[in-house]
């Protein structure tokens, strides 16, 4: 009785109702599988980001030649900065963010919201119809579309992995997420080159 009463003091005071909701959430038990459930998710998540932050460094040239642009002649300069660096612009921007929405609306919801996102950014990059400058835009705004996903599933990798776990497990569950993040984008490299080649 005394904490129900306490409970409903804090979200007449100020706490709101989606925070409430959001302290039930992570106070529920879940089964003994979840933690490592988690992390196996989330450590792909952070992989996937990671690699696509870096996998058009190396096939740049091919993408460009694909589409019939030279990024390097003058006034389409900016295709090339925007394809290089738009991701992880959009996704440092709002990964902030991103972290505040997640606590008023569910960390796992957001990130799996995240993933989606992520995934159709992927596929219409796939599909992307355009050739010339037109061509240049759609891989670009497609990009962008990767990076608000790319920003949902950093922000909230390790605060999932916070939840999940106890604290004598955090460490190790951290490391092997980061560790990830720090391989992807190695294997982004060695994927775009090797990608490039092929196609």
């Amino acid at each position: 009785m005394g904490k129900n009463s306490l409970m409903h003091g804090q979200q007449n005071n100020g706490t709101g109702i989606g925070e409430a909701a959001a302290y039930d959430r992570r106070r529920r038990p879940v089964g003994p599988h979840y933690k490592w459930i988690a992390l196996s998710n989330t450590t792909l998540g952070v992989l996937m980001a990671s690699i696509d932050a870096s996998i058009v460094l190396i096939s740049l040239p091919a993408i460009f030649n694909g589409i019939h642009v030279n990024p390097l002649a003058p006034g389409e300069t900016n295709y090339f900065l925007w394809m290089l660096l738009g991701y992880m612009v959009v996704t440092a921007t709002l990964l902030v963010t991103f972290g505040r929405i997640s606590d008023m609306f569910g960390r796992v919801k957001m990130y799996n919201l995240g993933f989606a996102i992520f995934a159709v950014g992927s596929t219409l990059l796939w599909l992307t119809p355009g050739t010339g400058n037109t061509g240049a835009l759609e891989l670009i705004l497609f990009r962008l579309v990767q990076g608000v996903g790319s920003g949902f599933l950093f922000a909230n990798s390790t605060a999932i992995l916070t939840d999940a776990f106890p604290p004598n497990q955090r460490g190790l569950a951290m490391g092997i997420n980061q560790i990830a993040a720090i391989l992807g984008s190695v294997i982004g490299l060695i994927l775009g080159g090797i990608l490039a080649f092929f196609s």
